[in-house]
């Protein structure tokens, strides 16, 4: 069920719903363009809204123009700061944003981003970037292949270590977040890695360079199962892993969802339920079961690529037995940001 709509000011890319106690209604998005000519830019910006969806409410309530942004990521619930906005932008910069709202707007229904830091990680494009649990560093992806390992502390940045991870563009890199002194990467070498980073330069724990037939887009560990991890590729397919076996993982299911998967997202307390963004295909609704993946519901009114899609948090499974889940999409060339609801309930 649609719940609201509207059209960005640039190509959209990234929506994040913050996770943070009273700032469920928060809901970022980002966006990149590129202006061709003599000397190109990349321009972007990142603009903050509060939905209500009881309301069919969409309000456009901060916007800030940046860099070109590729993704976005809110720190944590649970880590040493927050809320925070991290952002990985065309200018090879990290930067993160704190949110401040006003005493007398507790939801944040106002407010807007404080600057705290920015690093040049590289004359590379930094296309991704992923918190640790407890929001104390970051890794981030290049484009020339590289990955880079950032401490956050004292709302200071800094490049822990760096190290060519694959030959062509990284767009996938995130924290095991069960032992996040694993780091997992995948790029379109078609290679999906994991490192070691308690190693300087950080071990390759593992490599599988022929399951993907194109390149690695997304990896998501499953927050419920820390046996469990998804990757998505341009080839089309969502695969689910079991990482037991750490030196060889095993691709144990597959389920093909078309227009290529660039991001998946993890239910807030569904174990198994995902959100993937499908680039040709619009957005899917995908039911994990041990062996078994099907498509539970497809959302198809983007009239671009697919690239941003985020669950709204909030509610306690023990309170959310009314609800379908809230979702946000977003299309690129079309500029557009949907909110909707799943059709079909979503079990506590």
């Amino acid at each position: 069920m649609d719940v609201a709509h509207c059209k960005l000011d640039g190509n959209a890319d990234a929506v994040e719903f913050c996770p943070h106690d009273s700032h469920h209604r928060v809901l970022a998005a980002s966006t990149y363009t590129l202006q061709e000519g003599d000397k190109p830019t990349r321009n972007g910006s990142i603009s903050l809204f509060n939905v209500d969806a009881e309301e069919s409410k969409l309000e456009l309530f901060y916007r800030l123009d940046t860099a070109g942004i590729f993704d976005i990521k809110w720190s944590p619930v649970g880590g040493n700061a927050g809320p925070l906005l991290a952002q990985a932008d065309a200018d090879g910069h990290v930067k993160v944003y704190s949110l401040e709202c006003t005493e007398d707007e507790p939801e944040a229904k106002g407010g807007f981003l404080r600057e705290i830091n920015s690093e040049k990680i590289s004359s590379s494009m930094c296309l991704c970037l992923d918190w640790n649990p407890s929001a104390t560093s970051m890794t981030v992806g290049l484009s020339d292949g590289s990955v880079s390992i950032i401490s956050f502390a004292e709302s200071q940045l800094e490049i822990l270590q760096e190290w060519k991870a694959h030959d062509f563009e990284l767009w996938a890199t995130s924290f095991d977040i069960h032992q996040p002194h694993l780091v997992y990467t995948g790029s379109d070498d078609c290679k999906f890695s994991c490192w070691d980073i308690r190693d300087s330069p950080a071990r390759l724990a593992f490599q599988n360079s022929k399951v993907h037939t194109m390149g690695v887009c997304c990896i998501a560990k499953s927050p419920s199962d820390p046996n469990t991890l998804l990757t998505g590729s341009y080839d089309e397919y969502l695969r689910v892993w079991d990482v037991r076996s750490i030196s060889r993982p095993v691709s144990e299911t597959s389920i093909r969802l078309g227009g290529g998967v660039w991001r998946i997202k993890h239910h807030p307390f569904v174990p198994g339920l995902v959100l993937a963004a499908c680039m040709h295909n619009g957005f899917s609704v995908v039911k994990v079961d041990g062996e078994k993946a099907e498509v539970i519901e497809t959302y198809t009114k983007h009239g671009s690529l697919a690239y941003g899609a985020d669950w709204q948090r909030g509610g306690k499974p023990l309170e959310s037995k009314r609800k379908n889940s809230l979702v946000a999409t977003c299309s690129f060339y079309d500029q557009l940001l949907r909110i909707w609801m799943t059709k079909s309930e979503i079990p506590a």
